[in-house]
């Protein structure tokens, strides 16, 4: 998940983002796990090059972190669904930590049309989607409503390892 306006404003300004920064971020986002060796042959850089130009990414906060890519069906948690909410105005900040405490949570954004807030989760079934719904979104004072999208199929359009 994206930090917040205010975590980003502790960074630094990012540095601009040339050719070879690109390709990096192209291999890490296909494998995290690529070794600095395996990146720098890759990009035509030396390792000590490749190292620091991954350090930088990092401290300016291009990159936010190295994860697994989870199935989450596999995972145990066959149900997902997007979930969109309207809430009282000036309570994102507030909304927001509370959504990030709900189990299965996975992406929140703040958007701008028929609703405010977009929340994707995921849960072992369907009965555990309509709990989390109904007695934990639902009982949040700012949410005023919500809607659920219940996801049939998805597809990662992450570049494959």
């Amino acid at each position: 998940m994206a930090d917040g306006p205010q975590d980003r404003a502790a960074l630094p300004p990012p540095h601009p983002l040339d050719a070879i920064d690109q390709d990096i971020l192209r291999i890490l986002q296909a494998d995290g796990r690529a070794s600095i060796r395996s990146v720098a042959e890759r990009v035509h850089v030396s390792r000590a090059n490749a190292y620091a130009r991954i350090n930088r990414l990092v401290e300016d906060g291009v990159i936010r972190g190295f994860s697994a890519r989870v199935d989450h069906e596999r995972a145990g948690h066959g149900t997902s669904a997007y979930i969109t909410l309207k809430i009282v105005q000036n309570t994102w900040r507030t909304v927001r930590e509370q959504l990030r405490q709900l189990p299965g949570a996975s992406h929140i954004s703040l958007v701008g049309g028929d609703f405010d807030v977009l929340l994707l989760v995921h849960t072992p079934d369907n009965r555990a989607l309509r709990e989390l719904v109904l007695t934990r979104l639902q009982a949040i004072p700012e949410v005023l409503s919500t809607r659920t999208l219940l996801v049939f199929e998805e597809e990662d359009l992450e570049p494959e390892a």
